[in-house]
């Protein structure tokens, strides 16, 4: 041991004295960003405070610990700023991810939406379509059941006509043979009489 090692000692004692509150607050937050800046700053404070010693002591153990310490300090500080960017990015692709899944969310319910309107405008023109088809269907069937109606209405006359126009041929034909047989009645009747008076003629002679 030498005679900068006792003073050497002693700063190294100190310092971790001064540091122990705060490093024991810093043990019960339990880390995190905030707590490591302060320690980076305890750090660095420490690594300036060594330095400073070396210098007034000339003790050049003591000022490449603290050379040490302030490159040490110098690392954690970058690490802990690339930590911070990297999760400063991990956060906006998170918040991007969570949008651009929310906007595929909204597409598919606007797809969705759309896709069931087009179903109900299909199922509503199905329908009309098979409204239209029924309403034709009754329209042909009630003119095809008129036009049957017609169509026997003008057999039935048709067929009364013509047995009016029988029963007329057949009342003429009557007629006509009662007239023929009245005159052949009447032509005997004068044949007869035309017979006695030619017989009473012979007679009275």
């Amino acid at each position: 041991m030498t005679l900068l090692t006792i003073p050497r000692m002693a700063l190294g004692g100190y310092l971790k004295l001064m540091r122990l509150p705060v490093d024991g607050m810093l043990a019960l937050t339990g880390g995190g960003d905030s707590a490591a800046a302060v320690k980076l700053a305890l750090d660095r404070v420490e690594a300036t405070v060594r330095g400073a010693a070396a210098d007034m002591l000339g003790d050049d153990a003591l000022k490449a610990d603290g050379r040490r310490r302030r490159e040490a300090a110098d690392e954690r500080e970058r690490a802990l700023r690339l930590r911070g960017e990297a999760e400063r990015r991990a956060e906006r692709a998170d918040t991007r991810l969570a949008e651009d899944e929310t906007e595929a969310d909204r597409r598919r319910a606007r797809a969705a939406n759309q896709a069931e309107l087009k179903r109900e405008q299909a199922q509503r023109r199905q329908a009309s379509t098979k409204r239209r088809a029924s309403q034709t269907s009754q329209r042909r069937k009630q003119t095809a059941r008129q036009a049957s109606a017609q169509a026997h209405a003008q057999i039935k006359e048709r067929a009364k006509s013509a047995r009016l126009d029988q029963l007329d041929s057949k009342a003429e034909a009557l007629d006509q043979k009662k007239r023929a047989l009245t005159a052949a009645d009447e032509a005997r009747r004068l044949q007869t009489a035309a017979s006695d008076a030619k017989a009473n003629r012979k007679n009275g002679g």
